[in-house]
């Protein structure tokens, strides 16, 4: 099955970093915006071999507001 996730990324001294956005904890940086494109898909995979971790995003993950000093 295949599913599609948001990659947010920026340039930072020179470096591409990025995350997946539905997926916390799924996160990479490279030279070049395909190379992070490479190591993201690599990060999810990890992630998700880890058994303590939801398969599916959302499912049986909590969220809640958190007021903070801005």
């Amino acid at each position: 099955m295949r599913r599609q996730f948001t990659l947010e990324y920026w340039i930072d001294d020179e470096w591409y970093v990025g995350r997946l956005k539905e997926v916390p904890g799924v996160f990479s940086q490279a030279e070049s915006l395909e190379e992070l494109e490479d190591n993201i898909r690599d990060a999810y995979q990890m992630i998700m071999a880890d058994e303590d971790v939801p398969r599916i995003a959302g499912v049986g993950v909590k969220t809640k507001t958190l007021e903070l000093e801005v």
